[in-house]
């Protein structure tokens, strides 16, 4: 007589062994209706495991009844959404020959190797069968094979691939196949009850990609898609989708002229002018943020000795993602990372427990041997420039700089337009070095960092390094993306590998412990992120050219010219649109670059001393004088408004 606990902790009898399905009924009609799987953890068992609905448990265990409103849920949705793909492209193209077909964040994949290209028609077709298979809602089975009849019947439908793949599994263990209709495919499960569950679904896009990850086989055909438990969730997933298009930080570069990638330098930028003075003032920003935490701002060399990159670790365990160069037989490896550089320079003095904490910051170009395939425009370069900073502390110093880096950290990306943060604390791995008690220290010091700021965090148990924990700061941008960008670690090993000592209290040498941080991370990266979060529109004070003077005639050409170097004495980034076009077609142009503003100059503008103001996104504010716009911007500047042009004209 099963004894059923339910996540409530409520508990049911059944006088026989039950399936899911059953308990799901036991509870409710509408519960029964939407279950697509259960989770359970049988008397005995340490951990719960997903199972079909029609899973029978024929003793005491704890279950979940799992819906699509779960995370396992839409899991199992999106899996078996690709195996419904797999089934439509057999019914239209039964000379295809399935591979795999896993679940990906949004969505899935399946690859198929096929005679011939996959066209965007046959798209539409694939996902206009898939529609008809589910509607015919076929239940959805799951058979237990021994190995070696698997491989057979694989083999004898034509499946060679399907057949390789079980092949390598283990000899004499049994394996699990899922049929639908006439289709059959290895899975290990579990799989919604029938495919009518299996509603809401969209083709994306076709791919290439290798048999197994390896360019020596054969070219297969990767075909992408989505899938949600409702169509208002996959609705909103596609506007994502086109709104992440419109802001491309690749396109806008180009766009407005920022930055542009070439082959000869894969994975580095080129920066325009325009670009660049973006970049620097993020750059000068963060400059200040440096100085007005106490920090010393150094600079480590681009190079160093592969000697001193074995005695980090890199050299063994980070190779492949170094470059590397020789110089009269010493080699040498490009800084994939700031610390060690960092330890060098604190290194060259011996120091007292009353210069702690001790905070360096750098601008450290890094260099990373990125696959090309990984490359993605800023987003994902080979030499990057972090914001990167150490201290160097005793532990009981751990908790006042954890503390005050949150606070810094929450500043600056309020002052970026970032309000939404999210936190996470990284503890303990089963396999790291350092005592119990240093890691209770620094684990609580990050954990009362973020208790004292007010802000819900998440723990992910042993995620931490070797070394020691970390919290990891992610940011929500305006379309609702996340990105992860700063992160606070704390250190116990770096520096005594690398002989780093303070002489303490009791006159002893010992090693400081060291606080890798970074808020922004890579300036690339964080600079990309802007350019999308703001679909191009920078704020500002972060634009690179923050208003335009432009003439209506030539008769006020001259006036125009003195308005633009007026502001320009002021330190304001003006430039003057002299051009002998039509003043509607310079406004259009000048919108379109997304120019904070646009200052018009004719004849009744010169009489009296003014500009006519217009704000981006059509904004008319007047007349005005030139003192009284370069006050206007001035404010905008100092105190960091976040203006930015409609989404419509992103």
């Amino acid at each position: 007589m099963p004894q059923i606990t339910l996540p409530d902790g409520s508990q049911r009898q059944y006088p026989e062994p039950v399936t899911i399905a059953d308990i799901a009924q036991s509870i409710g009609t509408g519960l029964a209706r939407a279950a697509l799987a259960g989770r359970v953890r049988q008397a005995g068992e340490e951990d719960s495991r997903l199972v079909d609905t029609n899973y029978r448990i024929d003793g005491d265990a704890d279950v979940a009844i799992v819906t699509a409103r779960d995370a396992d849920g839409l899991e199992i949705l999106r899996h078996s959404t690709a195996h419904l793909l797999a089934y439509a492209v057999k019914e239209l193209f039964p000379e295809a020959q399935v591979t795999i077909g896993p679940v990906i964040d949004n969505g899935f994949y399946y690859d198929f190797s096929f005679s011939r290209p996959f066209t965007p028609e046959d798209l539409q077709a694939i996902e206009k069968k898939m529609t008809e298979l589910a509607r015919k809602d076929e239940p959805v089975t799951r058979e237990e094979w021994q190995r070696d009849d698997a491989v057979a019947f694989f083999k004898s439908i034509g499946e060679q691939y399907k057949a390789e793949i079980i092949a390598s599994i283990p000899e004499n263990q049994t394996i699990s196949l899922y049929r639908e209709g006439d289709f059959i495919d290895l899975c290990r499960g579990p799989h919604v009850p029938s495919t009518g569950k299996l509603k809401v679904f969209k083709l994306m896009s076709v791919a290439g990609a290798y048999w197994r990850g390896d360019s020596n086989n054969e070219m297969l055909q990767r075909i992408y898609g989505t899938a949600w438990a409702t169509k208002e969730e996959q609705d909103a997933y596609l506007h994502m989708l086109e709104e992440a298009e419109k802001r491309d930080h690749r396109r806008l570069g180009r766009e407005l002229d920022l930055f542009h990638f070439q082959d000869e330098a894969p994975g580095l930028v080129f920066w325009h002018p325009k670009g660049w003075t973006l970049w620097q003032q993020v750059e000068q920003y963060m400059r200040q943020v440096y100085r007005d935490s106490g920090y010393q701002e150094v600079k480590a060399p681009q190079i160093l000795d592969r000697r001193l990159w074995e005695k980090t670790g890199h050299w063994e365990n980070y190779r492949e993602n170094m470059f590397t160069t020789e110089s009269e037989n010493r080699y040498y490896a490009l800084k994939p990372m700031n610390c060690p550089g960092h330890v060098q320079i604190f290194n060259a003095h011996l120091h007292s427990y009353r210069d702690l904490p001790l905070r360096y910051g750098e601008f450290g170009q890094c260099h990373r041997n990125e696959p090309s395939g990984a490359l993605h425009g800023m987003m994902r370069v080979r030499g990057f420039t972090q914001d990167d900073g150490h201290i160097f502390c005793t532990e009981d110093q751990i908790l006042d700089e954890c503390v005050a880096f949150t606070e810094q950290l929450q500043r600056v990306y309020a002052d970026f337009g970032f309000t939404d943060v999210l936190y996470k604390i990284a503890t303990r791995p089963e396999k790291r070095i350092g005592s119990d008690e240093s890691w209770d220290k620094a684990e609580a010091a990050l954990i009362t960092s973020l208790e004292r700021a007010g802000v819900p965090y998440e723990v992910a148990p042993g995620d931490g390094a070797f070394y020691g924990p970390k919290i990891e700061y992610t940011l929500r941008d305006a379309i609702g993306r996340h990105w992860q960008c700063g992160t606070i670690q704390v250190d116990f090993s770096m520096p005594g590998r690398l002989g780093a000592e303070y002489v303490d209290a009791n006159d002893q040498r010992r090693p400081p412990v060291m606080l890798h941080r970074a808020i922004l991370g890579s300036l690339e990266r964080f600079i990309g992120m802007l350019i999308e979060n703001y679909a191009g529109a920078m704020p500002p004070w972060l634009a690179p050219v923050q208003a335009v003077v432009c003439n209506i005639s030539e008769a006020t050409a001259d006036y125009a010219r003195e308005v633009a170097n007026t502001l320009r004495i002021q330190g304001l980034r003006v430039d003057a649109d002299l051009r002998g076009e039509k003043i509607t077609y310079k406004i259009r142009s000048h919108s379109v670059q997304k120019l904070p503003y646009i200052l018009v100059v004719g004849d009744k503008e010169r009489q009296s001393g003014q500009v006519a103001v217009r704000a981006r996104g059509g904004q008319d504010l007047g007349a005005m004088s030139v003192a009284e716009f370069a006050q206007l911007l001035h404010t905008d500047i100092a105190e960091r408004r976040q203006v930015a042009a409609p989404v419509a004209n992103a």
